[in-house]
C-alpha cells in the first residue's frame, strides 16, 4: 500500500455542552496527497464529453463547442476510456459508437475529433437523456474514476418528473461538471445535476473561453486517482444525524444521500479523489446528559464501500459541563461554515423573491447578503452582489438596482455555492 495516496481526517469541534445541551457540531478536514504520479496512469479513467447540439447552439457556438470538446479529447491522458454525446431532443454517440467507451490514443483521439468537426445544431434539449445515455456507457467501467462533462445553452425541455426520476436513477454512480454559456439557461437546472452527481455547475461569461474550461476540467478528472470514496458515520442509540454537508470547496448538502449500512451507520458519498483537500461540517442531536459525563457523539471513517478500504478515522465528542465558560466557548471553523450557508440561503432566497416580483423580500436578503460577504472576506462575492443591490455607507439601507444585466445575476446563482476557508488569522477555539 505504499504508492496510494495518503488521507488524514482531522475533527475540528468544542465538545463541550452545557448540561441541557443537544447539538454537537464539528467540522472534518479531509486530505489526501493523491499518491505518487504513477498512481495517475494506473487508475482507470473513464470519460464521457456531452455536448448541446440544439437548435439554439448555432451559429458561433456551436463552432465555440466543436473547439472545447476537441480540445478535452486531446487533454485525456494516454489509456483513459472515453466517448462523445451529441445532445439534442434524444443522446447520441458520436464517437466511438457500439454503445462502448475506447480507450485515448492518438489514432482514438484524431478519430474523435474528425467526428466532433461534423457536429451541427438542431432539435430541442433532452438534459436527463443526456445523462442516461452518459450513465449506461460508465457503468460498463465501475471500478474507474466515472465522470461526465456536461455543456448546455439552454433549458431542459423535458417534463419535472421524468428529469427528477433520471438523476435519481444515477445519484451517486458517476461525477458530472456543468457548464452554463450564455443567459437563456436555468442555474437551478445544472445545479439540480451537480447536487445528483457530486459535480459543479459553472458560467461561461464569455462564450469563446469554453475551450479553457473545458480543458481545466478535464485535467481535473484525469488527476483522480481513487474512486467512489465514501464518509462512513457512526452515531450512538438514541442519537440522530442532523446533517452532512460538505462545506470545502463548494456547498453541498449530502444528508439525504445517505446509504444504511446498518441502524447506526451510514455512507455518505464525497466522489472521487485526488490530491486535494476538502471540509465537511456534521451536527449530530444526542440526549442531554450530566456534568462531567462525556461520550462519542459520533465515530467518522473514510471508506471505499466496494472494497471495504478504510483510509481514515476520527472520533466527534461530547461532554457535559456547567462551566458556562467551556460550553460557549466559539469554535471559529465551525462558525465560519455556519455563516457561509446563511450566505448562500440569502442569496438563493434573495433571487428567487427578485425573480418573483418581491421587492422588499429581495432587497433585504440580499442587503444582508451584501454584509455577511464583506464581514466574510468573500470580496468577489460582493463584487457580484453589488451588481444587483447597492447598500448606503452611511446607514446601510439597501435597495435593488433596476437594469440588472442577466448574465451578473446568472454568475452571482453560480458562484454563490462556493466558499471561502478560514483565514489564518480567524484560526483558534
Amino acid at each position: 500500500m505504499g504508492d496510494q495516496p495518503t488521507f488524514t481526517l482531522h475533527v475540528d469541534q468544542n465538545k463541550y455542552l452545557p448540561t441541557d445541551g443537544r447539538e454537537v457540531h464539528a467540522v472534518l478536514t479531509v486530505t489526501s496527497s493523491g499518491g505518487a504520479p504513477a498512481d495517475v496512469s494506473a487508475t482507470e479513467a473513464a470519460e464521457v464529453i456531452i455536448v448541446d447540439t440544439s437548435g439554439s447552439m448555432s451559429g458561433s457556438k456551436i463552432r465555440d463547442a466543436r473547439q472545447a470538446a476537441a480540445t478535452a479529447v486531446e487533454t485525456l491522458r494516454e489509456g483513459a476510456y472515453f466517448a462523445v454525446i451529441s445532445g439534442t431532443g434524444s443522446a447520441k454517440v458520436v464517437y466511438p459508437g457500439g454503445g462502448r467507451l475506447v480507450q485515448a490514443d492518438q489514432a482514438t483521439r484524431a478519430e474523435a475529433i474528425r467526428a466532433i468537426g461534423k457536429l451541427s445544431a438542431s432539435g430541442g434539449t433532452a438534459i436527463g437523456e443526456w445523462l442516461k445515455l452518459a450513465g449506461h456507457l460508465l457503468s460498463a467501467h465501475p471500478n474507474a474514476v466515472r465522470h461526465a462533462i456536461l455543456m448546455t445553452d439552454g433549458q431542459n425541455n423535458e417534463r419535472d418528473s421524468v428529469f427528477e426520476s433520471v438523476l435519481k436513477a444515477w445519484s451517486g454512480k458517476f461525477t458530472c461538471d456543468c457548464l452554463g454559456i450564455g443567459t437563456d439557461w436555468k442555474t437551478g437546472e445544472l445545479r439540480k445535476v451537480a447536487e445528483a452527481l457530486l459535480g459543479t455547475v459553472e458560467f461561461v461569461r464569455n462564450q469563446h473561453e469554453l475551450e479553457d474550461f473545458f480543458r481545466r476540467i478535464i485535467q481535473t478528472s484525469m488527476s483522480k486517482t481513487v474512486p467512489d470514496l465514501a464518509l462512513r458515520l457512526w452515531v450512538p442509540q438514541g442519537a440522530r444525524l442532523l446533517f452532512v454537508k460538505q462545506v470545502i470547496p463548494e456547498l453541498f448538502d449530502l444528508t439525504g444521500k445517505r446509504v444504511d449500512v446498518n441502524p447506526l451507520t451510514g455512507d455518505y458519498p464525497i466522489g472521487a479523489w485526488g490530491a486535494e483537500e476538502r471540509e465537511y461540517h456534521i451536527c449530530v442531536e444526542v440526549p442531554p446528559g450530566q456534568a462531567g459525563t462525556e461520550i462519542r457523539a459520533g465515530w467518522v471513517k473514510l471508506v471505499r464501500p466496494d472494497t471495504q478500504h478504510e483510509y481514515a478515522k476520527g472520533n466527534v465528542l461530547a461532554q457535559w459541563t456547567d462551566d458556562l465558560a467551556l460550553s460557549t466557548r466559539i469554535n471559529h471553523r465551525v462558525a465560519h461554515y455556519t455563516g457561509q450557508a446563511e450566505l448562500n440561503d440569502l442569496i438563493q432566497d434573495g433571487l428567487s423573491a427578485r425573480a418573483a416580483g418581491d421587492v422588499d423580500g429581495a432587497t433585504a436578503r440580499l442587503g444582508r447578503a451584501m454584509k455577511l460577504a464583506t464581514e466574510s472576506g468573500r470580496e468577489d462575492t460582493a463584487r457580484l452582489l453589488n451588481r444587483l443591490v447597492e447598500v448606503d455607507p452611511g446607514d446601510g439601507t439597501a435597495r435593488l438596482r433596476r437594469n440588472v444585466d442577466k448574465a451578473d445575476e446568472i454568475e452571482l446563482d453560480t458562484v454563490s455555492v462556493r466558499t471561502s476557508r478560514l483565514r489564518k488569522s480567524e484560526e483558534g477555539s
